[in-house]
């Protein structure tokens, strides 16, 4: 393979994209700083983001996309290519699939590439939070870091309805939740929609895997751990095995309160790898640890409830998901993207040190938090709310 190939491939991947609908970071994005970086899952659209931004700012011969798995890179360097790239007028290169990079040392070539040409503007992304993060010393000081979640609610409806739907913040939505429920439902009906987002609305390539939806799911959670974390923190195979084993034992028990000491058996682990492994998943975008107060505590800490990450992923790794576990995980997942989520010893969740909430059906009443300021009901099945009864499904506007 020549290097006029990688200029070819990136060519028809950008024409082909389809650019009529973007991700709620596109438009938040600063693409004009010299490095920024797109952290997230699996399957949440951070290559059609640089495809799109590519086909409608800088469409020409100044971009190139490449991404590191791609064989060139297994007898090439990354700081090769943009040495060329920069030489030949390029000003803009879009690096994807970092942690596939076959020598390892991806965040030194992006640094010196940082170092070495001035004017030549980097994205680049990955799929691992793992080594993103890890990697945060050598670049914190050149680069700005992006995170990528999945679809909120609000998206999907917008991906898959064609309309045309705002965002609100979690105050707003506390404040004025009634007028804003009867202004969405103006256009579309949320609840006929609700339960299929929760089943397969999260991850953007729904339409293409429409009937195997879960089995796309599974290789997406195959691939982190069979590949992203042997690339990233070098584990090695009898250790995926335990991660396998352990992720498969909360799948089956969500919202799991972890027993340590039953889990290191189950697995054959100690109290600190299990600690360590129950950090990596989360880091992974594969479950949510939920730790009473601030939820950034250290790596060794127990979490008092564990939640698949997304409710995707419950219906997709066990036969029977609870109407309760598909709720909470619900809350937890769309709130941790611009909030701290937090283990309520009152009620379900206590969100940014401030707020309580209760999550359930439409029999749920206060009596678990009535006492409490700044105290909510999160309630499935209805359309629009009442007071502090306020709608489930519209905390999936929230970005």
């Amino acid at each position: 393979m020549e290097i006029s190939d990688l200029y070819r491939i990136s060519d028809n991947l950008v024409r082909s994209v389809n650019s009529q609908w973007h991700r709620y970071l596109y438009s938040q994005i600063n693409w004009d700083v010299p490095m920024l970086c797109v952290k997230g899952a699996r399957g949440v659209g951070k290559t059609t983001l640089m495809w799109q931004h590519i086909q409608e700012e800088d469409s020409g011969e100044e971009s190139l996309y490449v991404s590191l798995d791609n064989i060139w890179f297994s007898e090439n360097r990354l700081f090769d290519l943009a040495d060329y790239h920069y030489s030949h007028g390029g000003r803009r290169l879009y690096v994807d699939e970092v942690h596939r990079y076959p020598r390892g040392n991806w965040a030194q070539e992006l640094k010196n590439i940082y170092d070495s040409f001035p004017g030549l503007k980097v994205v680049f992304s990955g799929s691992s939070l793992l080594q993103i993060d890890m990697s945060k010393a050598d670049l914190s000081r050149r680069c700005i870091f992006y995170d990528l979640q999945g679809l909120s609610f609000r998206e999907y409806l917008e991906f898959s309805q064609g309309a045309n739907l705002k965002a609100y913040t979690l105050d707003e939505v506390l404040e004025d939740h009634v007028r804003i429920a009867g202004s969405i439902a103006s256009q579309v009906t949320p609840l006929k929609h609700f339960s299929d987002y929760l089943r397969q609305g999260y991850y953007p390539f729904y339409p293409i895997y429409t009937t195997t939806y879960g089995q796309a799911l599974q290789q997406i959670i195959n691939t982190i751990l069979e590949s992203d974390l042997m690339a990233t923190a070098k584990v090695e195979s009898v250790t995926i095995n335990k991660f396998k084993r352990l992720l498969y034992l909360l799948s089956q028990n969500v919202p799991y309160t972890p027993n340590i000491a039953k889990i290191c058996r189950a697995i054959e682990t100690n109290r600190n790898q299990t600690y360590d492994m129950l950090s990596t998943l989360a880091r992974a975008a594969l479950i949510i640890n939920l730790y009473s107060g601030k939820e950034n505590l250290g790596q060794l800490a127990k979490p008092e409830k564990i939640y698949l990450e997304n409710t995707n992923l419950a219906y997709a790794m066990s036969s029977t998901v609870s109407d309760g576990n598909v709720r909470e995980t619900f809350f937890a997942n769309q709130l941790r993207q611009s909030h701290i989520v937090a283990f309520s010893g009152d009620g379900d969740f206590l969100i940014d040190n401030k707020y309580d909430f209760e999550v359930g059906g439409k029999g749920k009443n206060f009596d678990q938090i009535k006492d409490l300021p700044n105290s909510y009901l999160a309630i499935d099945n209805v359309e629009v709310g009442h007071r502090n009864r306020i709608p489930l499904w519209i905390l999936g506007f929230l970005y």
